[in-house]
């Protein structure tokens, strides 16, 4: 399987057809080596991309952002969050592994705070309408860096 750094444009919808986002997406190197990572159904579905193809990727929720998880909801104290947080917020906790947790704000209770800490994504299955602006196979170099910084993200 060739490894391709791929510049694109990007709408992404859910499966009812709504818009969600538009991107673009500047110099991505592609690979599926990493089952385990977010967005693997994607990955696969840009293999081998040529520049100027237009290609519809249906990624389900499972090789997108993952199931929802109950279990990623917490309670938080309140009185260690910042005093101005509003329903629907981004927070991010620093744990005492020193690991950063993303969350949203999901309800306030009497001193404690609901926190969801799924991708705001998960559980939806999802349609990647993708423009190819360049296509190339990528370098040994370029390979190579791209393993260390997933090494590197596994080891903390």
């Amino acid at each position: 399987m060739n490894v391709q750094v791929i510049s694109f444009n990007c709408l992404l919808k859910n499966k009812t057809g709504q818009l969600i986002s538009s991107t673009f997406n500047r110099e991505v190197l592609t690979s599926v080596a990493h089952t385990d990572s977010i967005l693997m159904g994607l990955s696969k579905g840009l293999q081998n991309l040529k520049k100027g193809e237009k290609r519809t990727i249906a990624v389900s929720a499972e090789e997108a952002y993952g199931f929802y998880d109950p279990k990623k909801v917490i309670l938080f104290p309140k009185m260690k969050l910042p005093k101005n947080l509003r329903v629907g917020q981004p927070i991010s906790i620093v744990g005492k592994s020193g690991t950063i947790r993303n969350y949203i704000v999901l309800q306030f209770h009497d001193g404690m705070v609901s926190l969801d800490g799924n991708h705001p994504l998960a559980g939806q299955d999802l349609i990647f309408e993708i423009e190819a602006l360049e296509a190339r196979d990528a370098t040994p170099e370029e390979i190579h860096e791209s393993l260390n910084v997933v090494s590197t993200q596994l080891l903390h």
